[in-house]
């Protein structure tokens, strides 16, 4: 983290990186100390955030920052070398991805990940638990996106970009969860697709439902964010509301080269 030599010199993107306070003990997720590497290469170092219930909280930084790898962490498909994941009360490091999800955390990856020979039912009917959240029928899922009901007896890989996308997050909500984690959900969606789909997340709030977001438009993800930290090179480097990261140029400028 970068250090001010002078203690009077307090502009407001100092005050983001350290004047924001963690609650303490009663948030859904929470995350410390958590360092993951590859091989040598230590993408995460000394992660520390948290999550309450409801909340829509977006991860921000420039490609190869480490957000991917955090959410791949927290979800189990990565274990991490040192830290805490702390989901609901209980300790989740460890835990293979299928567990996690089954306690009411999903995870929609970059890429989709969908089942491409599978139909649009079946990717849906795959999952059959419930991890404690709003729930979700299928009947849900297609009211939430129409375009899923026009295709739903047809093979998933035959669908648009943005079509796939609205199957990965349909099925992550078939697990009834109380948090997802939202991995470049715009990515290489046209702008319409875009809102529509970063407009679904912000409605998953009104079900309870709390959002951690890793969105590459800065401007999209506070847009529908309550709070927001920066990720740079593996560590958190600032946090705020996201009206004050939205509004701060000095961030802008130093952490996302916007």
């Amino acid at each position: 983290m970068m250090l001010l030599s002078a203690p009077c010199a307090t502009p407001r993107w100092y005050r983001l990186i350290w004047g924001a306070t963690m609650k303490e003990s009663t948030m859904l997720l929470e995350v410390k100390d958590l360092c993951t590497s590859y091989g040598r290469v230590q993408a995460l170092r000394d992660v520390e955030l948290s999550i309450d219930s409801g909340e829509i909280v977006a991860i921000l930084g420039a490609n190869g920052a480490g957000k991917t790898t955090l959410l791949n962490t927290v979800s189990g498909v990565l274990q991490p070398n040192r830290g805490t994941v702390v989901f609901s009360g209980r300790p989740i490091v460890g835990q293979r991805p299928w567990t996690i999800c089954r306690m009411g955390l999903s995870h929609v990856p970059e890429g989709r990940e969908i089942f491409p020979g599978l139909t649009v039912e079946a990717n849906l009917r795959l999952i059959d638990f419930d991890g404690g959240g709003a729930r979700f029928s299928i009947n849900d899922v297609l009211d939430l996106f129409p375009r899923l009901a026009e295709r739903y007896g047809q093979l998933a890989g035959g669908l648009s970009g943005g079509e796939q996308q609205m199957l990965a997050i349909g099925r992550g909500l078939m697990a009834c969860p109380r948090l997802v984690l939202f991995d470049e959900p715009s990515l290489g969606l046209s702008p319409m697709l875009s809102k529509a789909v970063l407009g679904t997340i912000r409605k998953l709030k009104a079900h309870g439902i709390a959002s951690l977001l890793v969105e590459q438009n800065m401007r999209a993800a506070l847009g529908i964010a309550d709070r927001g930290y920066v990720l740079r090179v593996g560590r958190i480097t600032a946090q705020g509301s996201a009206s004050e990261l939205l509004n701060s140029a000095d961030i802008q400028e130093a952490y996302l080269g916007v």
